[in-house]
Order: structure tokens, then sequence, then C-alpha cells
């Protein structure tokens, strides 16, 4: 059995894209007397702030944040990186007395988290260059393809231009006959939901497309086009993690002229449905998930005073 880890016994608000956790992680950060960890694996690039709906200035004024603006667009961003560093701001905030509230919607950071990580068998490299092979020949569309019909779960979570993950994924299947979900989840310590404070919101899924709809259009008032052309400004690229956020690449498309406004605007809309569709397979698979069902104006504070009664008064982690 892994020993303990260290955010066992934190607090965790997540949901899919827009479902309106920012506002909702403010009020029970007051309640709880914490302070907020970013679980959003684009909140850490500078710069990106707001294709990513990054919480606003004044939000991060009035409650500490943390693992926000870490690192440069053009800089690469390991899972393992982002365990390391939570697990020192946990040490952190519980030296100044206070709680860790995790907040963000990157199933694949809370699992890490909650679980630890899984590495898998050792690299096969006859398989892994066969792979490759074949991701010349027919493209990365159609290996995600077959990785969506031997393993959904992982497929939810890999980008179809991620090739490294995809190549991994279908290594381990085809060396061992087992989907890597499935073995990451046999590797996995796994708690029930009562046992945890982990609390999903969900919205009803008309409800949450139009607040994806009403979310891109907003992004492109604020000036999301504008922020990619300062990214991008004098030849810069984003870094091959920065660059799968949903829409920095319409965004680029758009200003070499590839797409018309409208197109853009359609084109983030539905790749955003797509990823928070990815998002909830994810959280459905985590046992330890709570879902939180919400609709309309939610009073947060109130809010905040049901996820309390409903959590455990403690959590243990393995022994």
């Amino acid at each position: 059995m892994p020993p303990a880890l260290p955010a066992l016994d934190c607090w965790f608000l997540t949901g899919v894209t827009a479902t309106g956790k920012s506002r909702i992680a403010l009020a029970l950060a007051d309640r709880l007397g914490a302070e907020i960890i970013s679980l959003d694996s684009m909140a850490i690039y500078r710069g990106m702030d707001i294709g990513t709906a990054k919480p606003t200035p004044e939000q991060q004024a009035a409650v500490p944040h943390h693992l926000i603006d870490i690192i440069e667009p053009s800089e690469d961003y390991s899972v393992a990186q982002y365990v390391d560093a939570a697990h020192a701001k946990i040490a952190e905030i519980r030296g100044r007395g206070r709680e860790a509230l995790f907040v963000g919607g990157t199933p694949l950071y809370l699992k890490a988290l909650l679980r630890g990580l899984f590495e898998g068998p050792p690299a096969n490299w006859e398989l892994r260059q066969e792979i490759e092979r074949e991701v010349a020949e027919v493209g990365n569309e159609a290996l995600h393809a077959r990785l969506e019909q031997i393993d959904p779960v992982a497929a939810s979570a890999i980008h179809v231009r991620d090739t490294r993950r995809l190549i991994r994924a279908l290594e381990v299947f085809r060396a061992t006959g087992l989907p890597i979900s499935h073995q990451q989840m046999e590797f996995d310590d796994a708690r029930s939901a009562a046992e945890c404070r982990v609390f999903v919101l969900r919205r009803p899924k008309p409800e949450q497309s139009a607040r994806i709809n009403e979310r891109v259009e907003e992004m492109a008032e604020r000036g999301l086009i504008e922020e990619v052309e300062r990214l991008t400004a004098n030849g810069r690229l984003l870094g091959r993690t920065a660059s799968q956020a949903v829409g920095y690449r319409e965004v680029i498309e758009f200003l070499a002229g590839q797409r018309d406004r409208a197109s853009m605007l359609e084109r983030i809309k539905t790749r955003t449905r797509q990823f928070a569709k990815r998002q909830g397979v994810w959280f459905r698979s985590l046992l330890e998930c709570r879902f939180v069902d919400i609709e309309g104006e939610v009073d947060a504070a109130a809010l905040a005073e049901q996820i309390v009664a409903a959590a455990p008064r403690s959590v243990a982690g393995p022994q």
C-alpha cells in the first residue's frame, strides 16, 4: 500500500469548465479558514489569463491563491512537478495553521494528489517505435480514435496532439493487454466519496452548455485575441503543454488568416464543450468524488455551509 499522501485530508472543489467554481471557492475558503491551491493545469502559465478563466486579481487578493503564474507559456510542466509543488504548498499552508483548499478542473492533477502517480510497466522500446511509425503514417487523430475504443477514460484525458502520452497509452495496452486507466485504478488505493472532501459541482447539461457559450463570447470581449497576440509576439511559440489550452490554437489560426472570427468562436465553443465532456468522464471514474448539483444563481455562502456539513469530520489516509 502506498505511503500516506499529504493531500488526502485537504479540501477539493472541482467540476467541469464554466461551472462557477471560483466564486463559490471564495466563500468556502472563508468558511474553512483556507488558502486556495490552483488545481488547473493552464493557470500555471503567466500571461494566459483570459483564455484560462484565471481567478481575477480581486479574487486572488481576497483569499491567498497558490500555483498560479509560476512558469512561462514556452515551458512544459509535468504532473509530477505539479504534485511536488502542491505538497510543498500544503506544508506551508498548514504551517500557518490554515486549511488547504484545491480549486480547479484538471482531473489528472486531482487523481495524482489523491492516489499518487502511476508509472506503469517499463518502456517497451520496440512497441513504442512501432507506434511512432504508425503516428507518422496515419496521424494522431487515427491513433487517438483507436485509444477511444480500447480506453475511453485515458482518451478523455489525453489531447489528440499530445503524441507522447498517446503513444505511451497504446504501448501499455499492447504490452499488457489492459488499458492503462484500468491499471491505474488497480494500483490506486481509492476511497469512497463519503470518506473524502472532494466536491464536484455539476449543472444540468443544457445550462452548462449555455454557460460555456457565454463564457467564450465574454472572453472574446475581454480581449482573448489581444492576449494571444501578446503571447506570440516576435515569433514566440507556446510550449507543448500550454498550446493544449482550449481556445489558444483557434485564435492563432484566426490571426494567421486560417479562420474568420465567427468560425473561431464556434470552434472554441465546440472544443470547450468536448473538453467539459472529457472532464465529466474523469470525475465519474473517481470514487472519491461527491457530486453537488447546482442550478442558476447560487448562494455561495449557503452552498459553502452545505459542503462543510456534508464532509467527514476527519479524513484518514492509507497506513
